[in-house]
Order: C-alpha cells, then structure tokens, then sequence
C-alpha cells in the first residue's frame, strides 16, 4: 500500500503546528535589492561570532532547514532566505544577453544580505542541492567567506544515481493525484528510508514545491562547483548522505576532498539526498563541529 494513503488529518495539522512554532523563532526581514524582495529568516542573536548564512536546494524554502535551525542557531546568528523566485520571495527578473541563469538571483541574495549584517561582514556560508552550487557562486563572487558547509551541493559535474522517474505533479488532474506525485518525488529524489516520509517531510515538500517559480536543474547541470570551491579557499565541509541519487556520494566526496587539506569529507550513513532533515541529529553535530574548530 503507497505509504501516502496512511497519512491523516491530525499528522498534517500536527506538521503544520511544527513549522508554524520554528517559524516563530525567526525575526522577518524583507528587503529589496532593484526591486526584489527577498524574505529572510533570522534565528539566534549571537553577534560575538560570524553569522551563519544556508541556502534551500531546488523547488525549496528556508523549511529545508527546519530540523536544524534550532541546534545551528543555539550558538550563533543564523541566516536563512527564501531564495529569489522560491516560497516567499519575488522571482527575480531574467537574465540579461551575455548574464547566466543564477546572476539576477546572485544579485538580489548578494544586495539583500549585504542591507542586513553589512558588505564585507565575514560569515560562514553553506547550501544544500542546488543551494550548494548557488553558495559556492555566491562565496566566489561576495568573498569574506569563513568556512563553506556544502550538502549534497549541485554542480559537480558527475553522474547522478537515480533509477526512479520524477513524475510532473503540475499535470495532476486533481489533488490526490497531485500529492501521489509529490510522495513519489520525496521518495525518488528526497528521503532514502520511507518512515522518513513523513506528514512533516510532506508538508515542507508540498509547500515549497508549489512555491517555486525558478528552473533551478538546468543551474545544478551546469557544472562550476570545483572552480567555485578553488577561487573560495578556505575551511570547506563537503557533506553527502550514504544513499544520494544526485551522485556516487563516496567517490565525489573522496575526489572533491583530495590534495585539498581544509577541505573535510562527510557522509552520512543511511540518509539520503535530504541529509539534514532524515539525519538531523547526526547533521547538525557534524556542522556545528567543523564550524566550532
């Protein structure tokens, strides 16, 4: 039986009752850049050490985080946006002749931070899936980088795992269909162990997926995370679950970490692409760890 068909009325309530108590610890910033308004979440107040900025991956939000926005920010200011064209921020306009994809995302995410802690203020800086690789550009083009957290990062450039099809939930013909779709994806991309699909993982997926207006695969294809990582320099954790199906996680990790002695290899046994949420506990010690040395 498709796990889906267990969930019921109460764990989604329960789910949203959850995100709506995280969501309160943030203070909100919105802030334009050219006239883009990028939402911000900000957790903690601890202003004595660098700010700790994460960036969601692709069809995501600032809920990419939520089991590990209270650990990370216990110690340190934490920064978390909705990225250009996601959830609760403006879409950013199209790239000009001779501009990438991800530069009018750049622009508003680098002018908006750079309003609220102060350009040239160093940070620790970190992203999840394509998240991964807009952070990498974003630490390349802003600089003041501390150390980088990289998880499950796009724009590796090596072969992807997956032997499940994505299914298009926009072509659902209704809302149970629709929310089939979006299990099947969590389950073919997301979550490697099927408790973890959970009306918690279901309820961040649903609402993040239906809050993207930004082709994020065509930017994690397109390779650059190494030179990125290069130009940058620094103390790097690079963090992969065990069962990633976005890439071979061990060699790449073990390829990526190689010749570099500040970069620090990672991978979580058991989890999969979504690391951070399916082994939060774990996650969160390895971060605050490598950013506590």
């Amino acid at each position: 039986m498709p796990y889906f068909s267990t969930f019921d009325p109460q764990a989604e309530a329960d789910a949203l009752d959850l995100i709506a108590r995280i969501d309160a610890l943030a203070t909100l910033h919105d802030v334009k850049h050219d006239g883009v308004r990028v939402r911000w979440r900000c957790f903690g107040s601890d202003d004595t050490r660098p700010p700790l900025v994460l960036l969601h991956g692709g069809h995501g939000s600032w809920m990419h985080w939520l089991r590990n926005a209270e650990a990370l920010s216990a110690s340190r200011t934490l920064w978390l946006p909705d990225l250009p064209g996601f959830n609760e921020s403006d879409a950013p306009p199209k790239p000009q002749p001779g501009q990438a994809a991800v530069d009018p995302l750049l622009d508003a995410l680098s002018g908006t931070l750079d309003s609220l802690i102060g350009a040239g203020t160093p940070i620790d800086l970190g992203g999840f899936s394509f998240g991964g690789l807009v952070a990498a550009k974003f630490g390349q083009r802003r600089g003041h980088i501390r150390r980088m957290v990289l998880v499950g990062s796009g724009g590796h450039g090596t072969l992807r795992r997956m032997t499940v099809e994505m299914v298009n939930w926009r072509a659902a013909e209704d809302r149970d269909q629709e929310r089939a779709a979006l299990l099947h994806n969590l389950a073919a991309l997301m979550l490697h162990d099927k408790s973890a699909i959970d009306a918690l993982a279901f309820a961040i997926h649903d609402i993040s997926c239906h809050g993207t207006r930004f082709r994020s695969k065509e930017v994690s294809l397109s390779g650059g995370l190494q030179a990125a990582l290069e130009a940058i320099g620094g103390p790097q954790l690079l963090l992969w679950g065990e069962h990633d199906v976005t890439a071979d996680s061990r060699p790449l990790v073990a390829q990526l970490a190689a010749g570099h002695p500040q970069r620090e290899g990672v991978v979580i046994d058991g989890a999969g692409h979504w690391v951070q949420f399916e082994r939060a506990d774990e996650f969160n010690s390895a971060v605050l760890r490598f950013l506590d040395r």
